[in-house]
C-alpha cells in the first residue's frame, strides 16, 4: 500500500530544492495532482489512519502533514508563478519568490526513508530539545532524530520538518540508536 505519493519529471533537475507548499484545508492531493501534471516533481507523504464513515471502520490514508507537501524544483520567476497558479494552494512558503525557504534534503530523505520502511507513523509535537540520534541497523540506517522516549528496548524517534514546524514519531529500536 502506498504510503506517500511522489510524482517525479522525466530525469533530475539541477540546482533543485525542497520547498514547502501550503494548501487549503483537505486540497493536498488536488495541488499534488496538478503539479504532477504540469511536469512538478511533488512529493505528498501519507499516513494510515483508522476513519469511521456509515459506521464502518476502515483504513484511509491522510497526509502526513496536514495542509502541506513538497516541490522538488529550480524555483525561477516563471516556475514560482506556474505553482502559484495551483487551484488549492496558499502558498509557497518563504518571502517572495526570490527568497523561499529550502527544506534540507536530509529531512526530506529522512520522510522518505521512514515511508519506505513501512513502520507505524505517530503524529508528534514539534520539538527542538533532546538528544539527536542516528539509527544504525534495520531498515532506517542513517536516519537521524531526536529520541525522546526510551525503555530498556524501544524508544520513539521523532524526525521534524523545521520549517513547518511539524514532526512524525516513529518506535525504534534503542540498541540501533548512537548519538548523531
Amino acid at each position: 500500500m502506498l504510503r506517500g505519493a511522489s510524482h517525479h519529471p522525466a530525469g533530475p533537475v539541477v540546482g533543485a530544492r525542497w520547498y514547502a507548499l501550503w494548501t487549503h484545508s483537505h486540497s493536498e492531493r488536488l495541488v499534488c495532482d496538478q503539479l504532477a501534471a504540469r511536469g512538478f516533481e511533488a512529493f505528498l507523504p501519507t499516513v494510515e489512519v483508522w476513519s469511521r464513515r456509515a459506521g464502518t471502520r476502515h483504513r484511509i490514508q491522510v497526509p502526513m502533514f496536514p495542509s502541506y507537501l513538497f516541490v522538488h524544483h529550480d524555483m525561477d520567476k516563471h516556475s514560482y508563478i506556474e505553482v502559484q497558479k495551483t487551484r488549492g494552494l496558499v502558498r509557497v512558503l518563504g518571502e517572495r519568490w526570490d527568497r523561499l525557504a529550502p527544506i534540507p534534503d536530509e529531512e526530506i530523505d529522512a520522510i522518505q526513508a521512514v515511508l519506505e520502511a513501512r513502520v507505524p507513523v505517530l503524529p508528534h509535537a514539534y520539538l527542538r530539545e533532546g538528544q539527536r540520534v542516528r539509527i544504525t541497523r534495520g531498515p532506517l540506517t542513517d536516519v537521524e532524530g531526536v529520541l525522546v522516549r526510551q525503555n530498556q528496548k524501544t524508544g520513539l524517534l521523532v524526525l521534524s520538518v523545521q520549517l513547518l514546524r511539524q514532526s512524525v514519531a516513529v518506535e525504534v529500536d534503542c540498541t540501533w540508536a548512537v548519538p548523531a
